[in-house]
């Protein structure tokens, strides 16, 4: 609110009678581009997924929240157990799942079984079923082509739009083109992320993706957890107990070095889909390797530094869809791209031979300069933070330059109309002002006197009293009322020419969307590799050499990324699996010697894929009776072997020596024996922690119980029942024992008879002697 003062004199304390003044909002040091402020809270992401299943078919498409973008996966063959939903579904763990509401049984039955899953909790998905009309072919063809996407520039006609779509949406999968039209059904309905806005503001899609689980190692939830891919813990800060739960002491949790959250979200998604596409993985690796290289290192910590300034595009581009763009987000776009570029020009400088470098100077165009030019031109930072709205830099449009002159004029102008209306007020009143306030216009401004206490007190001849504010009486003049027909509302003015400004710097960034998202998944991507560079130059990691020809793994001195970090010393191992030989490896020895750590090594560095894939099999049988444990565990790896060539690498950690020693297992070169190297020096038993080739003669369970710390007698008794089992001899109690319990119990029943009051004319010795003495007599005898 502009306001401006006419008085007759001044004082300490303010405006006096007889003096003018005028005062403005002060303009507070802000930062600039250079400065952004923080990224707001976002709103939790959710995804809402569209399946349909037929004839051994599954079409699938789901909506994420958090970068308004479709994924798609073409139709891919399924079992009427539905495997391949139920792996989509533990992956991306959807909100809701819709459906058609014409289904076959076993779809039903999948559903229901879905539905009833207590255990995901609180997450459990919303299964909404829509009728069978919405997933037409035709009509689900005639939404796709006529969605309005922002990625698609307004001046395609509609033929060139439906060939651009043709490139991204593989129309020839029916079942897929299917879902995708449900699914653009249920968004319109449901108005996903625009639930508060007009109705013709349509939910916000900014792309179309492809997902596939074609080539990928199928993991469960609970290899993860039990290998320690991934560990969950509670957060330790207070203020962040109900958000959640941050990584504990796991391999993602050490590899996890990313500067960008678009990079830490793709690390998890090489984790939760590992590839098994030698040319993928081998690209990968070129570019860590490159990077290991020590004259490459300043160049990794530059290119990491600019990583650091990639932020969130795809909020930001929904925000320009819906028109609630913030200015922090002007600022966080601009640094975005101008760190793209940065990006650009250090890949053109980079071998081209590294596809990543390439992809990077190639397809980070010149659109991003455009737009970082744009936005730099336009966008006065400095001016939007201080009024916490966009505005522009002057020389963009004359227009809105001439109404802020004339409004930065407006004090000394104000001034002198303030002073021309206090001559012609009554003399009593001290002083006056005249205000401009956006929206109402231009006013005068009277302090209340002291007379002046009911509302007819307000009227004064000449002028129009409006309101009451601050012990001041606000009115509209002659003058004033000139000065609006004049002026006009010349914030509004501003505002509103400011505001249509953003609109087409908006409609200039979406329209260039495309090369905006490819910015991040390149970014993402080179984010990814250099932070799995830096942690393989800090732990002493090697590349891995991968080749179709070797039907197996070959580690030599593998160590465990976590273990080597929690133990004072780690003893690295070997591992190999042939064609024919050793596809099957028992391994025994003793508790704590070492077997699955070994195990774990080598699970995190084999592909898993049909007679190629990889068993860990440890404390089989545990928890059961000793013979049945023995007998599953040798029908099951009798059955392995029983596969021949297509047996599975297979590796055996067990404490069932009987496995060996009773020859359970048929001989031939599938079956390998390994144990874990130790050595007895006196009543110690020294760990190696080296495979060796062997069988271990003994669990030396005694010797673990002596390190946990259990008392002498009990490891000693433990050694003397093991030795009648093994002998087939009967187990009687210590005599020792039984004789101190005896005494204990005859000390218990004396203390009670010396208690009784033989005196008492209550006491009844016929109670006592068959409630106390012949109970404990069993016990004593």
């Amino acid at each position: 609110m502009a306001s401006v003062a006419a008085t007759p004199a001044r004082t300490p304390n303010g405006p006096g009678p007889g003096e003018a003044s005028a005062s403005f909002p002060t303009v507070a040091s802000v930062p600039g581009p250079q400065e952004p402020e923080e990224e707001g809270e976002e709103e939790p992401a959710e995804i809402h997924l569209c399946v349909l299943w037929n004839s051994g078919y599954l079409g699938i498409a789901y909506y994420d929240t958090s970068d308004s973008t479709i994924h798609f996966m073409p139709d891919a063959p399924d079992h009427e157990s539905l495997k391949l939903l139920q792996r989509v579904l533990d992956e991306i763990d959807p909100r809701s799942v819709v459906t058609s509401a014409k289904q076959d049984e076993n779809m039903t039955r999948f559903l229901g079984k879905l539905a009833s899953q207590e255990h995901r909790e609180p997450k459990r998905p919303e299964i909404i079923f829509l009728p069978s009309v919405d997933f037409g072919l035709e009509i689900s063809k005639q939404r796709l082509l006529s969605g309005n996407y922002s990625f698609i520039p307004d001046s395609m006609t509609t033929t060139e739009k439906i060939l651009f779509l043709s490139s991204i949406i593989p129309f020839d999968c029916l079942l897929m083109v299917r879902a995708l039209g449900g699914l653009l059904k249920f968004l319109g309905r449901r108005r996903i992320g625009v639930e508060l806005e007009e109705y013709n503001v349509s939910v916000p899609i900014l792309g179309f993706k492809k997902f596939v689980l074609t080539n990928l190692v199928s993991i469960d939830q609970d290899t993860y957890s039990v290998l320690q891919i991934f560990k969950s813990e509670s957060h330790p800060s207070v203020y962040k107990v109900a958000s959640g739960l941050k990584e504990g002491l796991s391999l993602f949790g050490i590899l996890n070095r990313c500067r960008c959250k678009w990079g830490e979200k793709l690390l998890r998604l090489w984790f939760t889909r590992p590839t098994q596409d030698l040319g993928e993985l081998n690209s990968r690796l070129d570019v860590i390797q490159f990077f290991l290289l020590p004259q490459n290192l300043d160049m990794a910590q530059m290119l990491h530094r600019l990583l650091g300034h990639i932020k969130n595009v795809p909020l930001i581009l929904k925000r320009m869809k819906l028109s609630h763009t913030k200015v922090s987000d002007w600022q966080v776009l601009y640094k975005t791209v101008y760190s793209a570029l940065g990006l650009r020009d250090a890949c053109r400088s980079l071998p081209q031979s590294i596809q990543l470098f390439q992809d990077i100077a190639q397809e980070f165009s010149d659109d991003l300069h455009h737009i970082a030019s744009l936005i730099g031109k336009v966008v006065d930072f400095e001016g939007s933070l201080a009024e916490n709205r966009f505005t522009v830099l002057p020389n963009i449009d004359p227009e809105i330059d001439e109404k802020k002159r004339r409004l930065m004029g407006l004090p000394s102008f104000l001034t002198e109309v303030a002073r021309k209306e206090l001559e012609n007020l009554d003399s009593r009143i001290p002083s006056c002002s005249v205000i401009y306030i956006p929206l109402i216009g231009f006013l005068l401004s009277i302090p209340r006197l002291p007379s002046m206490v009911e509302t007819s007190d307000f009227e004064i001849e000449g002028l129009d009293f409006m309101f009451l504010s601050e012990e001041k009486l606000h009115y509209r003049s002659a003058r004033t009322k000139e000065l609006d027909a004049l002026l006009g509302d010349l914030h509004c003015d501003i505002r509103d020419q400011e505001t249509l400004l953003m609109h087409q710097l908006q409609c200039q960034v979406l329209a260039r969307a495309a090369v905006l998202t490819r910015v991040l998944d390149l970014a993402s991507r080179l984010d990814v590799l250099l932070a799995l560079a830096s942690a393989a130059r800090d732990y002493g990691y090697s590349r891995p050499r991968y080749s179709p020809q070797l039907l197996g793994v070959r580690i030599q001195n593998g160590r465990h990324p976590l273990m080597e970090l929690c133990a004072r010393t780690f003893v690295p191992n070997s591992a190999e699996c042939g064609r024919d030989i050793g596809r099957v490896k028992v391994i025994t020895g003793p508790n704590s010697s070492g077997k699955s750590i070994y195990l774990k090594q080598v699970a995190k560095a084999v592909n898993n894929a049909t007679e190629r894939s990889l068993v860990l099999v440890d404390e089989f049988g545990k928890g059961t009776n000793t013979v049945d444990g023995l007998a599953l565990l040798a029908a099951v790896i009798r059955h392995w072997l029983a596969l021949g060539p297509t047996c599975p690498h297979v590796f055996v950690a067990t404490n069932f020596l009987s496995l060996v020693h009773l020859q359970l297992l048929p001989q031939g070169p599938l079956v390998q024996y390994l144990t874990m190297e130790t050595c007895e020096d006196g009543d110690d038993l020294v760990f190696f922690y080296q495979v060796c080739e062997g069988v271990a003669r003994a669990s030396h369970a005694s010797h673990t119980a002596t390190q946990a710390g259990l008392p002498e007698k009990l490891i000693a008794r433990g050694k003397q029942v093991s030795d009648l089992i093994r002998s087939g001899k009967p187990i009687k109690p210590v005599q020792e024992l039984l004789k101190e319990k005896q005494m204990e119990n005859c000390q218990t029943l004396v203390d009670k008879f010396l208690k009784l009051d033989l005196e008492d004319p209550s006491l009844d010795l016929d109670i006592f002697m068959s409630q106390e003495v012949l109970p404990a007599a069993t016990t004593i005898l």
